[in-house]
């Protein structure tokens, strides 16, 4: 636990919600030929009292640079969403060095399945 001013930080974390993405994931040859719909959830935990106290950014997770890394890694077509999220988390861990966990979860809208459902998702929790 850490002491800031009068309060104690328990736990502190970024998340980035739903971000929608269309993108070329997929085992079948078509969905990555024509693409589709994909949401990714990302939440980081790190240490944030500095940054509570200095009001810089360079203290703590910069959620612009985090989402540009999820882009980049969106970008590249792979065959399952179990990849597509480790590739992610590996490169989050290794971009932001004060990242102790994280968790991401990536949905395809409308899989093809047969099904009439929202989506199919992979979620991963991370420590680092």
């Amino acid at each position: 636990m850490l002491k800031v001013q009068t309060m104690t930080i328990t736990q502190s974390s970024i998340q980035l919600h739903d971000i929608r993405f269309y993108a070329y994931h997929g085992v079948m040859e078509q969905e990555r030929r024509v693409g589709g719909e994909y949401l990714v959830s990302l939440s980081v935990e790190a240490d944030f009292s500095k940054a509570v106290s200095s009001d810089a950014v360079a203290d703590t997770v910069n959620y612009a640079a985090l989402y540009d890394v999820v882009a980049c890694e969106m970008a590249q077509p792979s065959k399952l969403l179990e990849h597509v999220a480790g590739r992610i988390a590996s490169r989050v861990l290794e971009s932001f060095p004060m990242i102790e966990t994280l968790c991401i979860s990536i949905t395809k809208c409308n899989p093809p399945m047969g099904a009439d459902c929202k989506g199919a998702s992979v979620t991963l929790n991370i420590k680092r």
